[in-house]
């Protein structure tokens, strides 16, 4: 039996492994177009960085050592330009001429391209890609020989990981989006502490701009933006994307959609034969159903090893599971994760549903070193489902993420999360981890028990109802919302007559820091007969959407002396 797999890397050396544990005779024939057939591409900007010092450390096999280790014919350089289904063969181009290979099975993962947007000036020397271990060799060497400033276009998992490296390693930076904010899968709330973090490290953003062109002006390039701003720059990585390569397959006649090759659950294309996994492949989201490429290497994977079981007929052979889209980043000190839908795709599938923001501690407060944990999560209305989430934070946030995910996969709603049995320690969590907390919070609105208003809405708030402010006079005093009503929860008891007259019939929408303190003032208003509502993530959450006109905003006049 011959096997021909197309591509290296994640999805294509997985099922070459797999396939051979499977059968050692069988011959496995890997192609690859590149020059390295096994590498960590998740690791080339902490190269470009410095933080991987050795560009060989990318490198995890050669063809040589996967010839000794697995017996596997690796062969790189080998351009795939055509498939013949009916004959079973494939034409690869190489550096000296075309070779015709036969197949009985043919797994295609050729991955992606680096998208490449048609802009004057695009095909300049001095704009660079970041997909390859060449590619992060040519960034460094740049650097090393004095590249000292650089626009990065996309702000996207690798630009923003792209921006860091290069600004950590000295150069000037500035970053351009196209959309209305950088790492555009997040939430607009979380979305502002980004930013803040990538100012902080002295990266400028350009978000909700276009690059209209690139000028190349001796030794460096102007790259003018469509608000009239011209950047200057040694070099400029291209990160606006990526699109399935796969061009000689829909050529055959494999089955695509929007350019990503179509595949059953078991990895199949439309053409017998012939199998296909990684970032060419379109996948069936399993929160919202929509279908789209999902450009993980986890996924990859997995969807590699489990063709290769497809292919031998193994008993029991899994399914490809489907994709929540689990990604995690580093932005400075920060940690950015996600998991599953945000509320874009929730709405675009048209699934009600309703948003949690919590901010707990990481650890125990009273543990030196508590910092929070910024939670975003989603519920579906009618049972409370857990259909997605997304934290930051300086610590702890990659273990909230990842039990999220296995409930999501798990089929759990957001209230099962209160009966997880989770590690504790003071350093290393509460008695209630901020995954329970997100439990409680969905199970007491499930319940009817907590309502919440949210911080887009405050112009109808504040134009409808009274804003009922908990926190204290100090915090009051920092910074409130005009017209906001301030009464301290623990004096609330007693000072119902005043909230009542301030009222006059209207309902009260309640908000503190960070959401307790308002959740209990909720129940005090709600049993004494008031309209009531919390705001949902508190102030913090409010500062955070509202950042960019947070002084229009809030006011800190009117506060009593």
């Amino acid at each position: 039996m011959r096997i021909v797999i197309v591509g290296g890397v994640a999805a294509g050396m997985s099922a070459a492994a797999r396939a051979r544990r499977h059968d050692e005779d069988a011959e496995i024939v890997v192609l690859e177009r590149g020059t390295e057939v096994s590498f960590a591409n998740c690791g080339l900007p902490y190269h470009v960085g410095g933080e991987i010092a050795d560009a060989e450390d990318l490198l995890l096999h050669s063809p040589e050592s996967l010839q000794a280790a697995l017996n596997l014919d690796v062969r790189v350089r080998h351009d795939v330009i055509s498939i013949d289904p009916q004959a079973r063969t494939v034409v690869a181009r190489t550096p000296e001429h075309d070779i015709t290979l036969t197949y009985d099975a043919l797994i295609l993962a050729p991955g992606a391209t680096a998208l490449r947007p048609r802009m004057p000036g695009i095909d300049s020397p001095l704009v660079h890609t970041l997909r390859t271990v060449g590619d992060a060799r040519s960034l460094r060497t740049l650097i090393d020989t004095g590249a000292r400033s650089a626009v990065v276009l996309g702000g996207g998992f690798i630009g923003i990981e792209a921006a860091e490296a290069l600004a950590g390693a000295g150069l000037s930076v500035d970053v351009v989006e196209l959309s209305p904010h950088v790492l555009p899968p997040l939430e607009h709330e979380l979305a502002t502490l980004v930013r803040a973090e990538l100012v902080r490290l002295g990266i400028r953003v350009h978000d909700g701009v276009a690059a209209e062109r690139i000028v190349e002006s001796g030794p460096e390039a102007v790259v003018r933006l469509s608000d009239g701003t011209d950047l200057t720059a040694d070099l400029i990585v291209l990160s606006v994307g990526v699109r399935p390569d796969t061009g000689f397959a829909e050529a055959a006649g494999v089955a695509t959609l929007r350019g990503a090759i179509v595949v059953d659950d078991h990895g199949r294309t439309s053409l017998p034969g012939i199998w296909a996994a990684g970032d060419a492949t379109i996948s069936t989201d399993l929160v919202t159903g929509i279908q789209r490429p999902v450009a993980l290497a986890g996924p990859a994977n997995r969807a590699g090893r489990l063709i290769a079981d497809d292919i031998f007929g193994i008993d029991g052979a899994r399914s490809v599971p489907t994709s929540i889209g689990t990604a995690i980043v580093r932005v400075g000190d920060l940690t950015v994760a996600l998991t599953g839908a945000n509320r874009a795709a929730l709405r675009t599938a048209g699934i009600d549903h309703i948003t949690l923001h919590l901010h707990p501690n990481q650890h125990a407060g009273y543990f030196p070193g508590a910092v929070p944990v910024h939670l975003v999560v989603h519920m579906r209305r009618e049972d409370g489902l857990l259909l997605g989430a997304q934290a930051i934070g300086t610590d702890g946030v990659d273990k909230r993420i990842d039990v999220i995910a296995t409930s999501i996969r798990a089929g759990f709603t957001a209230p099962d999360l209160m009966d997880l049995d989770l590690a504790y320690s003071p350093p290393y969590g509460q008695a209630k981890d901020p995954v329970n907390l997100i439990g409680m919070v969905g199970e007491n609105i499930l319940g009817g028990r907590l309502r919440l208003w949210y911080a887009e809405d405050l112009e109808s708030v504040r134009r409808d109802s009274l804003v009922l402010d908990v926190r204290s006079r100090a915090e009051f005093a920092t910074g409130h919302i005009p017209g906001s009503l301030n009464i301290p929860h623990t004096e609330l008891r007693d000072r119902l007559d005043v909230v009542r007259d301030a009222a006059d019939g209207r309902g009260v929408r309640v908000l503190c820091a960070a959401g307790v303190r308002s959740n209990i003032a909720h129940r005090i208003l709600t049993n004494n007969g008031f309209d009531s509502a919390s705001l949902s993530g508190g102030m913090q959450t409010l500062r955070a959407w509202h950042d960019a006109e947070i002084d229009r905003v809030l006011t800190t006049e009117g506060v009593p002396a």
